[in-house]
This record gives C-alpha cells, sequence and structure tokens, in this order.
C-alpha cells in the first residue's frame, strides 16, 4: 500500500463531484482538527483510497473503485464551513 497526501485523491472525487474538493475544510469526527483534504494521508492500492486524519489517523474520506464507478464515502468527516 502506497502512502500519499489528499491531492491523489482530486482526479477521481472531481470525475464524481464535478469539483476539486482538495482545499475543502474537513473537521475530523474523532479529534475535531480542521484541513484542507489535500493535508490528509492517504492509503492508496488497487481497491481505492483511504483517507486519514493527520492528527489521529481517524479515516475520513473512502473511495471504493468498483466496477459501476466509485463508491464514495465520508465516514469521519464533517464538512464545515469556517475553522471553529
Amino acid at each position: 500500500m502506497t502512502v500519499l497526501d489528499g491531492n491523489a485523491m482530486a482526479g477521481v472525487l472531481i470525475g464524481f463531484l464535478g469539483w476539486d474538493p482538495t482545499m475543502a475544510a474537513l473537521r475530523c469526527s474523532g479529534c475535531r482538527t480542521v484541513g484542507a483534504l489535500a493535508g490528509t494521508r492517504v492509503h492508496a492500492s488497487p481497491m481505492g483510497f483511504v483517507a486519514r486524519c493527520p492528527h489521529c489517523d481517524d479515516v475520513l474520506v473512502t473511495v471504493v473503485d468498483a466496477p459501476g464507478g466509485p463508491w464514495v464515502g465520508i465516514p469521519g468527516a464533517r464538512v464545515t464551513l469556517d475553522a471553529d
């Protein structure tokens, strides 16, 4: 498994969402730290990606490469509009 930064997810997420979310502010539901998706640690494998919080290692975003298209999950992140 390869470890990259959150920018590695840009291509698949742009294709799925229609916009680049790498600078979106996410709040980790584990440690409540706010940071950009680009700053996460991404574990990449042939099956997809897992983005983890760089502070507490909780899973924030998952992308599974499925035959019908990607499955995206955001189990441990909350999109935030401010840094409070």
